[in-house]
């Protein structure tokens, strides 16, 4: 009976016409080889050495190098290119994590506490977002330089432990994901305020905290403009910033050419392994906060 009625449901939704789904099969095809191609053209061009790069077809393979084009990467000036990947990674990764973590607090503090000003201070957040980070990247430069900061680890760390939109996304999570019940019976269970923001609510909001880190994450992984206006000493440099500079230089020395298309390879790869790994939470928490 279940099957009937779930049959005859089908067949009275509404169908699409053959021509719909060819043009929207149409449509996914052609964005995806568009978004694809650069990255395939990217790979490709990796894997050949100096000579092929300019005599073999752009998209497809001549002699496969990439491991020793990588070796080459890596012997080059002291494998300062690692360095970068390493400093990308501190700043990226430390910077993403304390940014989710202060956006989660904050966001639940608006959510779940009643004081003054609370939507003034709410408001002010959310015109952060509005406010693009290379708006900020010269007042930021100036307030650093005044403290003798510029060209350090901090000069670029700093600022990125702050997002705006964490703390937007967090508040409306908290609003619908922790009951004000729950706070209210841990509280009179005995437990501080600290204690069950971490025990409690975190737990609720792993799916938002998440999100919050991957964003954060790719945000500061492509930074570029704050990196360029506050560091000079080349050992500091985001990876971003570092094959700028080389790209800068292939005029000068044609040899570098190779090095910044196997560097923007290998520089993409910590971005896919972030994404792969945590887009399940990620689209996990944006259809929960659809559906609420």
């Amino acid at each position: 009976m279940s099957a009937t009625t779930t049959s005859v449901k089908k067949h009275n939704g509404p169908r699409e016409s053959l021509f719909s789904r060819a043009g929207a099969m149409l449509v996914m095809a052609i964005c995806t080889f568009y978004f694809l191609v650069p990255i395939w053209w990217l790979f490709v061009a990796a894997t050949k050495d100096r000579a092929d790069f300019t005599t073999s077809a752009p998209l497809w393979f001549a002699d496969f190098n990439l491991i020793e084009n990588i070796g080459n990467l890596a012997a080059y000036r002291d494998g300062v290119f690692f360095r970068w990947m390493l400093n990308s990674v501190l700043y990226a990764g430390a910077g993403a994590a304390i940014a989710t973590l202060f956006a989660t607090m904050m966001g639940y503090a608006l959510a779940k506490y009643s004081f003054r000003g609370r939507e003034t201070l709410f408001n002010v957040v959310l015109g952060g977002v509005l406010v693009p980070a290379t708006a900020l990247a010269l007042p930021l430069f100036l307030v650093f330089s005044q403290v003798g900061a510029t060209n350090t680890f901090w000069s670029v760390f700093l600022p990125s432990i702050v997002s705006p939109f964490g703390v937007y996304l967090a508040r409306i999570y908290a609003t619908s994901s922790v009951p004000d019940e729950l706070v209210e019976a841990a509280r009179i269970d005995g437990s501080g305020e600290v204690r069950t923001f971490f025990t409690v609510a975190t737990r609720l909001m792993t799916p938002a905290m998440v999100t919050i880190f991957l964003f954060q994450f790719v945000t500061i992984w492509n930074n570029f403009f704050l990196p360029l206006i506050m560091l000079r000493d080349e050992k500091l440099f985001p990876v971003t910033l570092g094959l700028y500079i080389w790209n800068s230089q292939v005029s000068q020395i044609p040899e570098i050419r190779a090095y910044v298309i196997i560097g923007a390879l290998l520089s993409i790869i910590p971005l896919i392994i972030a994404f792969l790994s945590l887009q399940r939470f990620w689209r996990s928490g944006l259809g929960t906060g659809a559906i609420k």
